[in-house]
C-alpha cells in the first residue's frame, strides 16, 4: 500500500485543541531536555485508554490472563479510561506532571503525539521493537500508515489496522430492490428511494462529528484524486476553493433532506452504531473496526450475514478510484519514554507476537499486528474486509489527518452545524481553512 506524503506532516506551531490547556505550557513543563524525566521502574503496566473504545482493553486483559500471564505477573495490567473528547486534555496534564501511563491512547491528531516525541515523553517505538526482536511482527502496511501520519516515525503500535467505507444493510437493500452503488448519483438516488420508504437511509454521530467530516473527504479524494487534502497541507490548495467548497455541499444536501435522521447533532458514537446493528438505518459510514460489533450477536441484531461493505462511490468525472480506501490505525497506542524498561519489554514483546491473533479470534478485529496462528474469520463480511486489505495498493488519509490539533477540533466540533443547515458549506469550509492558517 503506498501513501504520497511528502514531508508527511507538517505541523504548526497552533497545536491546541479548544477547551484544553496551552500546548505552549505544556512544551514549557515538558522541559525540552528529551529525557523525558528521571527513569522511574514502573510498578503496573497502566494502559490509559479512551470509553469507547473496548475491543483493545478486552484484548488485553485476555492476554494478562493467557499468552502473557507471565508478563503480566512480573507488571499487571492496570487499565484506565477517560471520555475521548477528553483524552488530550488528560496527557497534557499528565505530561505536565511528568506522569504519563506506561502506555496510552495517543492524542486525537497527530500533532499532539508528536509535541509529546519532541520532549522525550514517547518511546522510540521503532528502534525499541527492534531491539526486542518483534519490529517483523508488524504489518508493513500498517507501518507505512502510522509514519504517513507521524512525519516518517513509528510513532504509535497498530492495535488497529482499518480501511473505511460504508457498511450496509443487505436485507433492506434487496428488500427493496436497491444494488450496491458505484457512484455518488447512485448512493444518493438509493438514499431517496429508502427515505421515501420510510427507512433511514444513514446513520451517524453528529456529536462526534468526524462520521460526517469522513463524508466530505471520501467525496474530495473520489473527485479530486488522493493528493486532494496533501495539496491543502502543501499549500497548493484551500478548503474555500470551488471544488473542495463542492464537496461540503454535497454532504450538506444529504442532512438537508433528512437522510441522517433527527437530532444527528446530539448522536453520539454508540447510538449511531445501535442505529445501524438494530435495522434502524440501512448504511453505515465507518472503518473495519466495526467488525467487532458486527461480529458481537449481543449488539448485531441484524445478523452478520445481512451486512455488507462497499468502498465510498465514485464521482463521476473524478480524479479519484473506489480502490483506494482510507486506511488508519484507529486511535493509536504509545509507551512512554521513561517507564519503558525490561518489564515493559517483556509485554510489548507479547503484544507484537499474540495481539494480531487475539484480537481476530476474540472480537473480529483487524490490527496492523501479523496474525501467527490459524483463526477462522466470524464472519462473511470480515473475510471480505481481510480480502480488500490485503489486495489494496494505495490507500489514503481522512479529512483532519493532516490538520493541526485545533483545526482537527474546529472541523469536528462544527461538523454537526453542517449537515443540519445552521452553518453553509462555504462557511464550514472557511471556519476549518481559518484554524489551519491560525499561527
Amino acid at each position: 500500500m503506498s501513501f504520497r506524503m511528502p514531508g508527511a506532516r507538517r505541523a504548526r506551531p497552533s497545536l491546541v485543541a479548544a477547551g484544553t490547556a496551552s500546548l505552549a505550557l505544556l512544551a514549557t513543563a515538558c522541559g525540552g531536555s528529551g529525557t523525558g524525566g528521571s527513569s522511574t521502574a514502573p510498578e503496573e503496566f497502566s494502559y490509559l485508554s479512551v470509553t469507547e473504545n473496548t475491543t483493545v482493553r478486552t484484548a488485553l486483559t485476555a492476554l494478562s490472563e493467557g499468552a502473557c500471564k507471565s508478563a503480566n505477573d512480573a507488571l499487571p495490567l492496570k487499565v484506565e479510561t477517560v471520555p475521548q473528547a477528553s483524552l488530550d486534555q488528560k496527557l497534557q496534564l499528565l505530561a505536565g506532571q511528568d506522569a504519563l501511563p506506561v502506555q496510552f491512547a495517543a492524542g486525537n491528531a497527530p500533532a499532539l503525539t508528536q509535541q509529546l516525541a519532541k520532549s522525550g515523553k514517547v518511546a522510540d517505538l521503532e528502534k525499541k521493537l527492534k531491539d526486542l526482536g518483534v519490529y517483523l511482527q508488524l504489518e508493513p502496511a500498517a507501518v507505512s500508515t502510522i509514519k504517513a501520519l507521524y512525519g516518517g516515525k513509528l510513532a504509535v503500535l497498530p492495535y488497529e489496522y482499518n480501511i473505511e467505507g460504508i457498511f450496509y444493510n443487505k436485507k433492506v437493500f434487496g428488500d427493496n430492490g436497491l444494488k450496491v452503488p458505484g457512484t455518488w448519483d447512485e448512493l444518493v438516488s438509493a438514499a431517496a428511494k429508502l427515505e421515501a420508504k420510510g427507512v433511514q437511509p444513514f446513520s451517524a454521530s453528529g456529536q462526534q462529528g468526524w462520521p460526517l467530516t469522513r463524508l466530505i473527504s471520501g467525496y474530495l479524494y473520489r473527485s479530486l484524486g488522493p493528493y486532494a487534502l496533501q495539496d491543502v497541507a502543501d499549500g497548493k490548495a484551500k478548503l474555500t476553493d470551488p471544488d473542495y467548497v463542492k464537496a461540503a455541499e454535497e454532504i450538506a444536501e444529504l442532512g438537508k433532506k433528512g437522510y441522517f435522521g433527527k437530532g444527528v447533532g446530539s448522536i453520539d458514537y454508540d447510538t449511531a452504531m445501535n442505529q445501524f446493528l438494530t435495522g434502524k438505518a440501512a448504511m453505515f459510514y465507518m472503518g473495519s473496526w466495526a467488525l467487532a460489533n458486527i461480529s458481537d450477536t449481543k449488539q448485531n441484531k441484524l445478523g452478520a450475514e445481512n451486512v455488507g461493505f462497499m468502498p465510498f462511490p465514485a464521482v463521476a468525472g473524478g480524479k479519484g478510484s473506489v480502490d483506494q480506501y482510507p486506511s488508519n490505525v484507529g486511535l493509536g497506542v504509545t509507551l512512554g519514554a521513561k517507564s519503558f524498561d525490561k518489564k515493559t519489554g517483556d509485554w510489548v514483546s507479547c503484544i507484537a507476537k499474540n495481539y494480531g491473533s487475539t484480537a481476530l479470534k476474540d472480537h473480529g478485529s483487524i490490527s496492523g499486528f501479523k496474525v501467527n496462528t490459524e483463526v477462522k474469520d466470524a464472519n462473511e463480511v470480515t473475510t471480505q474486509v481481510r480480502d480488500t486489505i490485503a489486495a489494496s495498493q494505495q490507500n489514503v488519509l481522512w479529512f483532519e489527518a493532516l490538520f493541526s490539533t485545533k483545526a482537527t477540533t474546529v472541523s469536528q466540533q462544527n461538523a454537526a452545524s453542517l449537515v443540519t443547515g445552521s452553518m453553509s458549506p462555504k462557511q464550514f469550509m472557511q471556519t476549518v481553512q481559518d484554524a489551519l492558517a491560525a499561527r
